[in-house]
Parts: C-alpha cells; structure tokens; sequence
C-alpha cells in the first residue's frame, strides 16, 4: 500500500495506532524524518519509546529512556535483537536499502512483519530510493515524505537571517515569493540557496527570487523527461497577443496566500491551439517570466520505455516531480504529436495519455499546464474539455499593429535600431506572415548585407527577403483554414484584441471569410 500524505505527523500517528509492524517512508531528508518521528513518539501519553539503528554506530536510544540491549552493526543481528527483544518501541532503520538484495535479510522482514502483526513493534525503514523489493511491498505501508512546507521554509529564512546579521529588505510580496521559489527543495537544499542569495550580494530582497528559482534546476536531474528552462522571454519580446496578455496579467497573484485568504483557487492550465510560428511556445516562456516561477518542459517522448509498465511509472515520477517543485509551470509542447494513439505499443500510449488526463482533473497542488498544439483533429475531445484547462487560446495570424510590434522586437533583439525602419511598411506587406517569418526575413536580411561589407541593414533588404519566402499561409491554406474555421466556430478565445481581415494567397489578397471557408 503506498500512502502520499501532505500531513506526515498525522499518518505516522495513525499507522502506529493501527499497530503497522512494517514503514517505509521515502525521503532524501533523513534527518528531518527522524526528527519528526521522534516528535510523534514523544507526544505519546505516555511516549513511545524511539531507537534508531545504522551499520555504523549500530542502535542509539533518540527518545524514551530505556536503552537497547544490544550494539549490533550487522543488519541480519540487528533484526534478531529486535525480534528478541519484548519492548514496545519505534525502530528507525537508516540506509536499509543497501540490503534489498539480501534475500535472508528480506525474508527476515518478511517475518517479522507477519509474526508481530498488530503489536506495537513497528520498524521504519527511511529510505532515499522509491524501489522497494515486491516481497516487501505488500507488507508493508509506504510513505513519501513531503518536503519541508511554507511554514518550515519561513521559519528556516528567519533564523538565517538572525543568525547572518545580513540587511533584509524582502517585501512581504517579495518574501512569499521566494519561500515559494523554495517550495519543492529539501530544507538543506533551501538552505543553501539562500546562503547563496546573502553571500553573492551581501543582502536579501526581492531580486533574489530568480537566483533562488534557478537553484531547483538541481532538482529535475532526478527525471530524464522534464527539461528546466531559464527565463529568457519578458511580455516585451513576444510581440501581439494582448487579450492573452491581460489574461495572464489578472493571474499573475494567483499563486499568493493573500489570494487563497480570498478564496481563489490556483489557476489549472491553458492551451494554445494555433497556426504554427505564431508564438505558442514563446509564450510559455513569457509566463514563467510573467510570473516568476519555475519552466519545467515535459518531455514526453522521453516517458516511453521499453518495459512492461515502464512508461506509466516514468510518467508518474516526472508528474510526481513537478508537484514537489510547484508552484511552477508545466510546459507539454505539441501535445497532439506527443500522445499520438498507434496500434503498435499495446495500448501504452492511451495509458500515459489517461494517468496524464486524470492528473490534470485532480490535481491540487499549484502547477500550471501550458499544452502547445498545431494539429486541433489529433486532440481528443476529453483533452480540451473545462475542468482542465482555464481558457484555450487561439493564436492567429499576427494583425498588422501586431506584426509592426512583432518586427520592433526582432530588429532590436539583433541590435538594429527599429526608427531607422520603415515599420508600416513593413507590416502592410507582411501580411499572412506569421512571427517566427517575421524573424527569418530580418535574419536572411542581415546575412545579404553583412556579405556586402557589412553595411547596415536596411527596409529594402528585408522587403526583398519577404518577397522570396513563401508563408505559411501560402504553402499550408488549407491546414490553417482548417484552424480558423475551428475559431470561428467559437470554440476558442483569440489571444489577440482582434483578427487579421484579410491574407495573401499566390499574391492576391483574399477575404479571410472566404480563406476560412476553403474557398482560396
């Protein structure tokens, strides 16, 4: 039986009630378990007697006053001593994993856990690793143990503070944030982030939150399938896309205590369906820059294994992961590709697919989905359902004010100088070019000038370059009427304030009305 209880104290307290002879409790902290372990036994009346056992210093009496008779350091004596000794008392075996593949050591659990059943001999077992041996498994209860919360990080921060005599000159905004920039670190790996913090500037305040963000890049080496990304795009280099914007603006305090005080749950997720170039995954970087939380990117090609059961379990760890580091941003790029259902894999693919889709339905802790998709007739309908997402948002060909800002920011993000363009220009014949066009036109425009001497980029290049390439819109009709026709059935809101009215199709310009309907 495996238990995941936020409230570790009060299911330790019921498991020993219950008089469960076998615990294995999942952590990396071990000293942070034992210690509450040993609080849970001394609140007992009368307490409970607390002993703890390593190959080292063999068993040390940590709460209680009798002491054990013996001093084994050998894990197979150490289970006979407790075998043979008649106190009630709570024994916390360390590092016991290094002996799973004892088969005497386990078949001595084994025995130990059926003949003292419903006594009140408990032996926990505190283990880094999640593999616990099948003849165990059914023996005993299994805990993971939360990281530390709020409150333990809170106290933590202040007593560094105290301790360092460092100037802190947090805001309360800016303090909750980087307790939740911590949330999901073990309470040393908080620890050091923030020493980090005071030694590199000498303070604390609010612009350490993104260094104490970056530190939990540690964290994701456990899994192969998420990917952290650093933030690299503010709301002023993605150009358009206001509604989207002002969305994402109204929920950027969502994750706060002052916002749960006021009864507003975590926001769950979007999807960005849209024509491709269009930004989708530039904008699940501007969120996690929007936001200031972590950008994790599931990679789900790297779920798949090649063993029975293999893919689901990976694709519990990566979700189970992302929990521990929330809140955060959960990036799944071209979603339709990902769990593409095929005939070949035994049905692997649709359990990934369901554990992923119940996972976003229940899921409570503060970890916001971002699903990208081009391709709207491979989604299943569950997928895009309420309940899962907050808003689906349509990213459209970029409107001509759009596509003037889209030029703006790409010109100065290659350090051109946009006033020395002609922008309107620019934008007029543009039109039907989506952004990542956009950027390919400027870039193909500084090549031709830089192999002339290097000169200065100028309108005439780029237009020259525009009139080579060949959109999207062109290359594609059909598939991107398909996707306008899927908005304008209303079945999506337009990240933007309003739709482009017309795109160039072989050279001529067309309605988008009639584009929508098939009919270039």
């Amino acid at each position: 039986m495996q238990l995941i209880e936020p409230d570790f104290s009060r299911r330790l307290n019921i498991s020993l009630r219950a008089r469960v002879t076998l615990i294995v409790v999942i952590t990396p902290e071990e000293e942070r378990a034992v210690s509450q372990i040993r609080e849970v036994c001394e609140t007992w009346d009368p307490p409970r007697q607390c002993i703890a056992w390593d190959s080292v210093d063999g068993f040390s009496v940590i709460a209680g006053t009798k002491n054990f008779p013996s001093q084994s350091r050998d894990p197979l004596t150490a289970l006979d001593d407790i075998v043979k000794t008649s106190d009630d008392a709570v024994i916390i075996l360390k590092d016991f994993h290094e002996y799973w593949n004892n088969p005497q050591v386990k078949r001595r659990i084994r025995n130990f856990s059926q003949a003292f059943r419903y006594n009140r001999r408990t032996i926990m077992i505190v283990t880094p690793t999640p593999r616990v041996p099948d003849e165990i498994r059914d023996e005993a209860v299994i805990i993971h143990f939360p990281p530390p919360n709020a409150t333990e990080l809170s106290d933590d921060l202040d007593t560094l503070i105290a301790t360092s005599g460092i100037p802190c000159s947090l805001s309360p905004g800016g303090r909750e944030k980087i307790i939740q920039a911590a949330l999901g670190m073990t309470l040393n790996q908080a620890r050091r982030a923030f020493s980090k913090a005071i030694v590199t500037r000498g303070t604390l305040d609010d612009q350490d939150i993104d260094a104490i963000i970056a530190d939990k890049k540690d964290i994701l080496n456990a899994s192969d399938a998420l990917e952290f990304y650093s933030y690299t795009e503010t709301p002023e280099n993605v150009g358009g896309l206001l509604v989207l914007k002002e969305w994402l603006g109204l929920r950027e305090r969502a994750f706060t205590q002052e916002a749960r005080d006021f009864g507003l749950p975590a926001p769950k997720g979007i999807a960005l369906i849209g024509i491709p170039g269009t930004g989708k995954s530039l904008t699940a970087k501007m969120i996690a820059d929007i936001w200031h939380l972590p950008l994790l990117r599931l990679d789900v090609g790297a779920l798949f294994g090649s063993l029975v059961g293999e893919s689901e379990e990976r694709t519990r760890r990566a979700l189970a992961l992302a929990e521990t580091i929330s809140p955060c941003i959960l990036w799944v790029d071209e979603i339709e590709k990902a769990f593409a259902f095929g005939s070949g894999d035994a049905g692997t693919s649709q359990r990934v697919f369901a554990h992923l889709l119940t996972w976003m339905q229940d899921k409570t802790s503060p970890c916001f989905v971002v699903a990208t998709a081009n391709n709207i007739a491979a989604l299943p309908p569950e997928l895009l359902r309420k309940g899962r997402f907050d808003e689906i948002f349509f990213l459209d060909l970029p409107t001509r004010e759009e596509r003037r800002e889209i030029f703006t920011v790409h010109l100065r993000k290659r350090k051109c100088i946009p006033a020395e363009f002609d922008l309107d220009t620019l934008a007029r014949e543009s039109e039907g070019y989506v952004g990542a066009e956009i950027e390919q036109t400027i870039i193909d425009a500084m090549y031709r000038a830089f192999n002339e001497k290097m000169r200065r980029v100028t309108t005439d290049d780029i237009l020259s370059c525009m009139q080579a390439q060949v959109p999207l819109s062109v290359s594609q009709r059909e598939t991107v009427a398909a996707l306008r026709a899927w908005l304008a059935e209303g079945r999506a809101q337009s990240a933007s304030r309003t739709a482009p009215a017309r795109a160039p199709i072989n050279g001529k310009t067309i309605a988008l009305e009639t584009f929508a309907n098939g009919h270039p």
